[in-house]
């Protein structure tokens, strides 16, 4: 996509050859990158369960002949029409009734398809007090639309989620942390369903009324925070579902986690990544996953923290696309895997002798699968199908793989680095969940709250 439309803005005509479903998302890319018009030759239906046949048939037939028709077509010239009307950041945009506002903002595609709370001037203001930043200071522009987030229009779509006003300092670091071209905002609206999430840390949990017990992401603050996030990430950045925020299944709203540093036997994730323990945080996350929590016992054979780095290192097998989280370091690789672990389990954890450090090393080194296991996984579930052996040639695998060719097991965790640990959920319960986010990584900035 991209490359193609480079080539479009130095004169030589480029072609995006997308399938059915993608040509939506390939258009608000190219706009994002300035180019409306951009060429696309578009393939009938769904290529990966074509038979071949019918894929030699559809190119000759069809995807050849608008390759050329776009080639041959001059771009248009960017549309003139009526002045567009400008407006201040500050204007009401329109006036009802609740039942009138919230039609006009779902016809616009402003909501999540739920009702919203109006954001009027008085609610806005309202918010506006608990920023440190000006009203429209730009605190960042969010790809793909890159669209300027100000503390305005962060206000206005946390009005509309139903948060308190004492949440505006998280919800602005949530913005300069999905801003982060570490993040990689531009590549979420894969049709793997990438859910961007927030883990919060510090003082301000309690005081913003956030909840990290059991039901964490239902109760407390947590939902209204979570779907606001959701709302900025739509508004803002841009993406639409179903155009270029895809997602086969969907997926359910933006949530948010937070640590209990009450029941942390360790340090805690902020502190991990250089903030100070009297810090309030918020971390940018991402998961394509969810799912069952296993429950962790210690038996005769077995303690309980045994059980719980086995079973660690057996859901971080089943819950990510392994042949693409078995990648090792190759250029633009985006990964992290999330361990929630419930206050019982990881203070047993800590009573055993392990660090948050000997988790990660122990999970990335058990967590593996059968050989033909992962091959099979890399040659009917990618776009291009190509085996271990291949892939250990052209440096995306290490050259170990190839030792335990057929029968042997891989491990399926690059590095331990990507391996996030939070300790939350029911203190009272031995539970443990793995989250896996395919094309991001974890951004931590700290929340600032305004002097006086």
């Amino acid at each position: 996509m991209r490359p193609a439309v480079e080539a479009e803005k130095l004169g030589i005509p480029g072609v995006v050859i997308t399938t059915t479903g993608f040509t939506k998302i390939a258009r608000a890319v190219a706009k994002a990158e300035g180019m409306a018009d951009v060429r696309i030759a578009e393939y009938p239906g769904a290529v990966g369960v074509h038979a071949e046949a019918l894929v030699e048939k559809n190119v000759e037939d069809v995807l050849f002949g608008r390759i050329v028709e776009e080639l041959t077509r001059p771009v248009k010239a960017a549309v003139t029409g009526a002045a567009e009307v400008v407006r201040k950041p500050d204007d009401i945009v329109f006036e009802g009734s609740f039942e009138q506002i919230n039609e006009y903002f779902t016809s616009r595609e402003w909501t999540d398809n739920l009702p919203v709370i109006p954001p009027t001037a008085e609610r806005v203001a309202a918010f506006l007090k608990h920023a440190s930043r000006d009203p429209d200071e730009t605190i960042a522009v969010l790809a793909q639309a890159n669209l300027r987030a100000t503390p305005r229009n962060i206000a206005a779509n946390a009005v509309m989620a139903g948060c308190k006003p004492e949440t505006m300092p998280l919800l602005i670091a949530a913005v300069e942390a999905i801003a982060e071209n570490e993040y990689n905002l531009s590549n979420i609206g894969s049709t793997w369903g990438v859910l961007p999430f927030l883990l919060i840390g510090g003082p301000a949990i309690k005081a913003m009324g956030i909840e990290n017990g059991a039901h964490m992401i239902s109760q407390g603050a947590n939902p209204a925070i979570g779907r606001a996030f959701g709302l900025i990430i739509k508004n803002i950045a841009g993406y639409k579902m179903g155009r270029n925020y895809m997602g086969t299944f969907g997926y359910p709203l933006n949530f948010t986690i937070a640590e209990n540093d009450d029941e942390n036997p360790w340090e805690p994730y902020r502190v991990e990544h250089g903030f100070a323990k009297t810090d309030s945080t918020v971390t940018a996350c991402g998961t394509v996953t969810w799912g069952w929590p296993p429950a962790i016992y210690g038996t005769p054979d077995k303690t309980a923290a045994q059980t719980a780095l086995e079973f660690l290192a057996l859901e971080c097998t089943k819950k990510p696309c392994l042949a693409r989280l078995a990648e090792i370091g190759s250029k633009g690789f985006r990964d992290m895997i999330t361990l929630m672990i419930a206050p019982p389990v990881a203070k047993s954890l800590a009573a055993a002798g392990y660090s948050k450090q000997d988790i990660r090393e122990y999970v990335y080194e058990h967590a593996r699968v059968p050989y033909s296991e992962l091959e099979f996984l890399m040659k009917y579930g990618h776009s291009e199908a190509f085996t271990i052996p291949d892939a250990v040639a052209r440096g995306i695998y290490p050259e170990e793989y190839l030792k335990e060719k057929p029968d042997g097991m891989v491990r399926v965790i690059p590095n331990p680095d990507i391996i996030n640990i939070v300790v939350c959920g029911d203190p009272n319960r031995n539970r443990v969940m793995v989250l896996w986010g395919g094309y991001v990584n974890p951004v931590t900035r700290k929340m600032q709250f305004p002097v006086g």
